[in-house]
């Protein structure tokens, strides 16, 4: 298992890892199978989507403060209850297939860690399971 470290610098942002999941998969000689990426924090998560458009990621970071604003009525007092419901709807985990020892990506798709209560230091853990 590898751990990445992110550091971000805003109070939500969507962080591009996928040079960091590559270069892991192609260091690992794996040439078949999965990996596995896990995010171990409640108001952070992770997602697959358009990574050759930066303006799709700023687009779901607004819509999703729109749909989840900051400050509403909840009833979590530590001032992140939006963070959390993101983390819900985002998730903590994705997997990518591992073909002809690469990530098994679309042509526009990117890894993304998605940040809902920084600025924060991060882990994200990494995981290959080889293809028997």
């Amino acid at each position: 298992m590898q751990k990445l470290r992110v550091s971000t610098k805003n109070r939500t942002e969507f962080l591009n890892i996928t040079s960091q999941v590559r270069n892991y998969v192609s260091s690992s000689g794996v040439q078949e199978g999965i990996c596995h990426i896990f995010v171990p924090h409640t108001t952070a998560g992770i997602t697959v989507n358009e990574a050759a458009d930066p303006d799709v990621q700023r687009d779901i970071l607004n819509e999703m403060n729109k749909v989840i604003p900051f400050e509403d009525s909840y009833a979590h007092q530590e001032g992140n209850a939006a963070a959390h419901i993101k983390t819900t709807l985002f998730g903590s985990s994705v997997t990518v297939p591992i073909a002809d020892g690469r990530l098994a990506l679309g042509t526009w798709q990117g890894i993304f860690f998605g940040e809902f209560d920084g600025p924060r230091s991060r882990s994200v853990y990494l995981q290959i399971v080889r293809a028997t």
